[in-house]
């Protein structure tokens, strides 16, 4: 299953940092968010080169993901076509996960 299945992402980005809210399309998967999409994955699924911090937050069924050195500089600095955090989200909901 990819993550995409059960959850919905939205992003954010100031610079070369990405943040990433994560929401489950049920209430009831949040307990397979939380066991599944841990920092490490998310910064090793993203090839984020910085630090990938996890955030939950339980009353709203969401976990969010505060990516350092995630956009090659950030949208004004860098070269690349497309280093905005919303192409992170996507990127994100393709990882696969276990049920």
């Amino acid at each position: 299953m990819l993550l995409h299945d059960i959850a919905h992402c939205r992003a954010g980005d100031k610079g070369d940092t990405s943040t990433l809210s994560l929401f489950p399309h049920r209430d009831e998967d949040y307990d397979l968010l939380v066991r599944e999409v841990t920092a490490d994955r998310v910064r090793e699924h993203l090839a984020v080169r910085g630090e990938v911090r996890r955030w939950e937050l339980p009353n709203l069924r969401a976990l969010q993901f505060t990516c350092h050195r995630a956009l090659e500089g950030g949208v004004t600095t860098s070269l690349a076509l497309d280093t905005h955090g919303k192409t992170l989200s996507s990127r994100l909901l393709a990882m696969p996960i276990r049920e």
